[in-house]
């Protein structure tokens, strides 16, 4: 007779703590701070201000830990924000190369000055690409952004062969665009790759073969939402 005892089941858990800030951001907050220090003897009305304005550029380069989802087909968000456009378009002239130039769906996040900067792979492989432009500094939630800002294209092909193109994209506030990985460098499904500072976009562009996961509107986390999936279905949002 069968056992009718439940198999064991393995629980763990997990504690909230404060994210860490990105060493890229380090310089910027002990200067913030220094400048908050002098305004204890300069000025103590602009004190108060200035310890918020450092506040929130160590928050601004908060690094969270983030879990990554597992699974043959996934592509997940590369940046932490709000899914303002999802549209087939002609692929970056800078990206025909490596994927061709036939139209893909582009799903673009835009990232606030409240958000995570820290860019993301969205998927395991190799970098093929990093092309860097300087350009505008055009509001990046505009769809001009794509063609005229200061941006930079990554390339990544996973172990199946198959290439994900994604951008980072300035915007009026951001004024550089960092890189952490280089062309021939493996990465990991969710790795840091780079960031933008203060305030911008990324694009991700996908094949053919992939729908999109997520509906305009939606706010992705990077490294842990799925905005593709190989072979899926496209789904639908409501706002509410």
């Amino acid at each position: 007779m069968p056992s009718l005892e439940k198999p064991p089941v393995v629980t763990t858990t997990v504690k909230w703590r404060f994210p860490a800030v990105h060493p890229e951001g380090r310089k910027y907050t002990a200067i913030a701070l220094g400048i908050t220090l002098l305004l204890t003897i300069i000025s103590k009305v602009l004190f108060w201000p200035m310890l918020g304005v450092t506040a929130w550029v160590a928050t601004f380069f908060r690094d969270p830990i983030r879990t990554t989802p597992q699974g043959e087909g996934l592509i997940v968000a590369p940046a932490d924000g709000l899914v303002t456009m999802i549209q087939r378009v002609p692929v970056p002239r800078e990206l025909v190369g490596e994927l061709g130039d036939a139209p893909m769906v582009r799903v673009s996040i835009f990232m606030s000055v409240f958000d995570v900067h820290i860019n993301r792979t969205p998927i395991a492989g190799t970098i093929r690409q990093v092309v860097y432009i300087s350009g505008k500094f055009f509001n990046a939630d505009l769809d001009k952004a794509s063609d005229e800002n200061e941006r930079q294209h990554f390339v990544v092909e996973g172990r199946d062969g198959r290439k994900i193109g994604f951008t980072q994209i300035a915007g009026l506030v951001a004024r550089r665009i960092v890189a952490f990985t280089k062309p021939g460098d493996m990465v990991a499904a969710g790795q840091r790759i780079g960031l933008i500072r203060f305030g911008s976009r990324v694009d991700v562009f996908l094949p053919d073969d992939c729908a999109p996961q997520v509906a305009l509107g939606q706010r992705s986390v990077a490294g842990e939402t799925i905005i593709g999936r190989v072979g899926g279905v496209p789904v639908q949002g409501i706002a509410q």
